[in-house]
């Protein structure tokens, strides 16, 4: 029997639902691998041991009288932007230190009322930005998880977590997934709440699920989705049974092979995603090689001008009041992001109506698009790593995952991006799951027991 941090979201939450696993002993189990490799790793922010004890347990008491609930004892991280009540809540900002909101985030509730255990916080870039933050990849500690959800990235891929929360305003689920060797989900822009979660950017902020399977994303995903009214964005209806859809059998998918992304990323990366293109053909897969319709400097100009506008909105107040609290990359970009023309945000929005119609054109008769993850593999420690590979997909909302698919020279993860229309959610889980089975396993990072 696999050591307990070993088991997949899926495979706990089944063998907590048999009866064949109590979630004290998985919490105690992840309590004692955090003691062990967190200090070399900086991936958790605060952990809530009692309170995580004090949930398994709670849900032991119930699995004697009632069904288990769809997360029954699965043990969760939360990116340090969320919400929680009774639990501080800093996102890498001194002011916030000793925050306690008196409210949970929309997330936050969902998972909660699902079953699922939240072990605490853990690390994020200061407001969810680019200034690097402690943590550091379990692949190798001289390179970046990536970020902004760093901690959750690094937490998955170390087993300190089955699953974790993360944002992605630019590239912030996807890139620390990939660069730390698991699966990182952006859902369709809308489909989970976003309230209580600090914002950064209002019209490209979207929450997301690390994990290290296809099937734990599907698993998070179908708890997390659903309308709350208190997000201006969320999106009505679409509820699905995404977990059963996963389960049946799925046609080889119809991928679109998107050569910009190819001609901007670093040899080995290219040369790994034509391989792994070829895999997938040989499996059964249609691959076929498409360029975008425009293009990609203007499509990431405009996601910048967005953005940029944007943070800065964010943060005027807390800039004015604390400036020198926040990192230099922040500042920079938000006293920047103060002198542009607001008819020059206008016209970025109109634009990006334009981008969004165009791309939703580029997956006519394609199950997803296929792409590097990122440019690079993971960086040294002086950068989160580039997002403009998962920015372009943040800018219309469409629902992108990254799917590890193997290790570079120099040991680090390479992983595979696909992409599919709005509201396609389950499409593409479906694809990730094909491409995932014919690519295999990925190992875990070579760290010390428990």
């Amino acid at each position: 029997m696999p050591e307990l941090y070993e088991l997949s979201a899926a495979e706990a939450v089944a063998a907590i639902s048999r009866g064949t696993l109590s979630p004290v002993e998985l919490v105690e189990a992840l309590l004692k691998r955090i003691g062990s490799l967190d200090v070399g790793l900086g991936a958790w922010e605060r952990i809530d041991g009692e309170g995580a004890l004090a949930a398994a347990r709670e849900s032991e008491r119930r699995l004697a009288h009632a069904q288990p609930r769809a997360l029954e004892g699965l043990p969760v991280g939360l990116k340090d932007i969320f919400y929680t009540a009774d639990l501080r809540t800093s996102a890498g900002f001194a002011p916030f230190e000793n925050f306690v909101p008196d409210h949970d985030a929309g997330a936050v509730t969902r998972l909660r009322e699902a079953g699922a255990v939240l072990l605490g916080k853990t690390v994020t870039t200061q407001f969810a930005f680019m200034d690097p933050a402690r943590t550091r990849n379990p692949w190798n500690v001289q390179h970046t998880p990536g970020g902004s959800s760093s901690g959750s990235g690094a937490a998955v891929a170390a087993r300190m977590t089955p699953a974790a929360l993360g944002t992605q305003t630019a590239g912030s689920v996807l890139r620390p997934a990939v660069y730390c060797g698991v699966v990182g989900f952006k859902p369709t822009f809308g489909r989970i709440s976003r309230f209580g979660v600090i914002p950064l950017s209002w019209s490209l902020d979207h929450v997301g699920v690390i994990t290290r399977t296809v099937e734990d994303a599907a698993l998070l995903f179908q708890a997390l989705m659903g309308h709350d009214a208190r997000d201006p964005a969320s999106v009505a209806g679409r509820e699905e049974d995404i977990v059963s859809a996963l389960k049946r059998e799925s046609p080889a998918p119809r991928l679109g092979l998107v050569t910009d992304f190819l001609e901007r990323a670093q040899p080995e990366v290219r040369a790994h995603v034509n391989q792994t293109a070829r895999r997938l053909e040989q499996a059964g897969a249609q691959v076929r090689p498409l360029a975008l319709p425009q293009a990609m400097n203007m499509v990431l100009a405009v996601h910048r001008v967005i953005m940029q506008t944007e943070a800065a909105e964010v943060h005027a107040r807390l800039h004015a009041q604390y400036p020198e609290d926040y990192g230099p990359g922040l500042r920079a970009y938000v006293e920047v992001g103060e002198l542009i023309p607001g008819a020059a945000y206008v016209h970025a929005q109109r634009l990006r109506h334009r981008i969004r119609k165009e791309l939703a054109g580029l997956l006519d008769g394609l199950d997803a698009l296929l792409t590097p993850t990122a440019s690079n593999t993971a960086p040294d420690l002086s950068t989160t790593g580039d997002p403009s590979f998962q920015g372009v997909w943040t800018l219309v909302g469409f629902p992108s995952i990254t799917v590890p698919s193997g290790l570079s020279s120099a040991g680090l993860p390479f992983g595979i991006q696909l992409v599919a229309r709005p509201f396609a959610d389950a499409r593409l889980l479906a694809a990730a799951r094909w491409c995932q089975d014919v690519m295999g396993p990925m190992p875990a990072p070579s760290l010390p027991g428990p």
